[in-house]
């Protein structure tokens, strides 16, 4: 009874208890500071300091005017006082920047930016009664301020900004890009030039009532020059340019990407005009209500579709959104009045590679007699990052190499590098050099006598990349369009390698795997792709996202028969089968001609076209 007792007594009376939290009115007083020390600060820079809000280059314009009174630079706002105050003007400043820097960006000469900041450093000393107010309440507040950012580091640490947009913010000028710097794709430039001229002279449109796309979207392969062209843009018409990707918009938490949305179109309505780029738009473009994009994604493709042709006017904003996948993009984004006007920035023909080539060139040191003609030529397919990237590897070996120019020996062999793979040292076996070179030199000697095939540029017995050996070929022209004879030229070279192991050396080898592999994709492409069978007639087989005769990629559905699938199985090895009775005929014909380039190749590792040319036709 006693223990019993005790255990009573221990417990409180619950009806001795607090009725309220001692904490409450602490929480009520903190709530009313934080209320009146916002509303001070409402009071001393809305309704004592009323200011027309206008953007940073209609500021900047009126500075250099001149009939004002006093120019005030704060940390996040420029103000222009007159003695009317009913003229006062101000604008938001890009984070971190001082209105001198700005004078700097938008071009003003150092005389007027030195007159300007005496004037700027003149700045009112004053305290207004709101700022007294907005002091003494802000004490009160800082208590609970400090509780939430504990809070908030406590959780992760960054909540404070994470509906804040991440895009940066350049001046047209100093993203250092013009038209003059993009070369190769002059029919897209002809296109944004009246981007740049409404940006320039939006008045001369307005007048005949015209409206400039909201939205231009690049479509191109990765590296074609789609950012290049943003910037340009921008660096033409002298605007501020927000850079920002698709990917940025996303966040774990929910509501984060429909925020950061919001922010960067109110950052760029208050710069206005200016241009927005958005990188990658289909990381948050894709097609909604499927599996390519659902749930908190949606969110934020929603309030992008608002902002680009919402209820709200959204005037001398540009949004330019670049992609290598428009056709997983919502049809949403591309009706007119969002991205009215698709680009399609395509891969350079020979002449717009040279151009760029040229462009290159022009921060390095080369030596005399570099045919860039030439490489534009045999660069077929490439883009004008990969051109790039064969200049500078060319550097780089010249660096290594000691020399003092970059020779027309050290772009050849960057060439090679960037398309083939790095030149191994090899410590091969003497059978398998052997192997190689007939290896090789079935694939050259095929392409020799087969009509249609590309002229051979270089046999090489040396490894590269994953192969043991290469035969480079080097197309005469650029062609857009291929034709059922091109690739059953291409289906006989495939299978030359194969056909002299066995034909020289009795047996083949694991050597031929790449070869199988690409002979049996553009077999594949011509039945099911492009109606290229007599059998199977002129039908599409299967959904096949790409079968591009450079490189064929594989995927999708299967919306065929298996009755059907054994009828493409055949057709498909008949090809084959039809490429390698041709090719065999032309190693047994021509047999002397296949040891004397082995035995050169042997000799010497690698044979150039010129000379591979001779000995076919000594």
């Amino acid at each position: 009874m006693a223990n019993s007792s005790k255990t009573k007594r221990a417990i409180p009376d619950i009806r001795k208890l607090p009725k309220k939290s001692p904490y409450r009115n602490y929480y009520f007083a903190l709530a009313a500071i934080a209320s009146l020390s916002l509303m001070g600060w409402y009071y001393s820079n809305f309704v004592m300091n009323a200011a027309e809000v206008v953007s940073i280059s209609k500021l900047v314009d009126t500075a250099v005017e001149g009939e004002y009174k006093e120019i005030i630079d704060s940390t996040d706002k420029v103000e222009i006082i007159f003695d009317d105050s009913d003229k006062n003007v101000k604008a938001i400043k890009p984070e971190g920047t001082s209105f001198y820097e700005l004078l700097e960006q938008k071009g003003i000469d150092e005389e007027t930016r030195n007159s300007l900041e005496e004037v700027t450093s003149k700045r009112s000393t004053g305290i207004t009664v709101g700022d007294v107010i907005s002091m003494i309440l802000l004490v009160g507040a800082l208590g609970l301020g400090y509780m939430m950012v504990r809070n908030m580091n406590a959780n992760g640490g960054k909540l404070m900004n994470f509906g804040q947009s991440k895009a940066r913010l350049l001046f047209g000028k100093k993203t250092g890009v013009k038209f003059d710097d993009v070369a190769g794709i002059d029919d897209v430039k002809e296109e944004l030039v009246e981007v740049v001229d409404f940006l320039k002279n939006p008045k001369k449109y307005h007048k005949l009532g015209a409206r400039i796309p909201r939205g231009i979207l690049l479509v191109g392969s990765p590296g074609t020059g789609k950012t290049l062209l943003a910037k340009a843009v921008a660096g033409e018409a002298g605007v501020p340019f927000f850079h920002t990707s698709g990917a940025e918009f996303e966040e774990m938490l929910v509501g984060a990407g429909a925020s950061r949305v919001r922010d960067l179109f109110g950052k760029a309505k208050k710069t206005a005009p200016c241009i927005i780029f958005i990188d990658e738009i289909d990381a948050v473009a894709k097609k909604r209500g499927t599996v390519l994009h659902s749930g908190n994604g949606e969110q934020t493709l929603n309030q992008i579709l608002v902002e680009m042709d919402g209820l709200e006017e959204r005037e001398n904003v540009i949004v330019l959104g670049a992609t290598n996948r428009s056709d997983v993009l919502d049809p949403a984004i591309l009706r007119p009045g969002r991205f009215d006007r698709t680009v399609v920035v395509h891969t350079p023909d020979s002449k717009g590679r040279e151009e760029i080539l040229n462009i290159y060139t022009k921060n390095k040191v080369m030596e005399e007699g570099v045919d860039l003609k030439a490489l534009a030529k045999k660069t077929v397919g490439f883009t004008g990052a990969d051109l790039e990237n064969v200049l500078n590897e060319a550097a780089i070996m010249a660096a290594a190499a000691g020399a003092k120019a970059i020779s027309d020996a050290h772009v050849k062999e960057a060439y090679l590098k960037v398309r083939m793979g790095r030149k191994k040292s090899d410590n091969r076996h003497e059978d398998d050099f052997k192997r190689v070179a007939y290896h090789e030199a079935g694939h050259a000697i095929a392409a020799y006598f087969t009509e249609l095939s590309d002229p051979v540029e270089k046999v090489s017995i040396l490894s590269r990349g994953m192969s043991g050996g290469v035969t480079v070929y080097a197309p005469k022209e650029d062609k857009y369009l291929t034709t059922r004879g091109k690739m059953k030229a291409n289906l006989a070279n495939a299978v030359g390698g194969k056909l002299a192991e066995e034909i020289f050396l009795g047996d083949m080898s694991t050597g031929a795997s790449g070869d199988i592999r690409q002979a049996t994709q553009t077999a594949k492409a011509m039945v099911q792709q492009y109606g290229m069978s007599e059998e199977l007639g002129f039908v599409k087989y299967g959904n096949l996202e790409d079968a591009s005769f450079l490189g064929y990629q594989y995927g999708g559905d299967k919306d065929f028969s298996e009755q059907t699938a054994r009828e493409i199985d055949q057709a498909v090895k008949g090809l084959i089968d039809e490429a390698m009775a041709h090719t065999r005929k032309i190693l047994e014909e021509n047999k002397p001609k296949v040891e004397k380039l082995v035995a050169v190749l042997l000799e010497k590792e690698e044979v150039d076209g010129p000379e591979f040319e001779a000995l076919m036709e000594g």
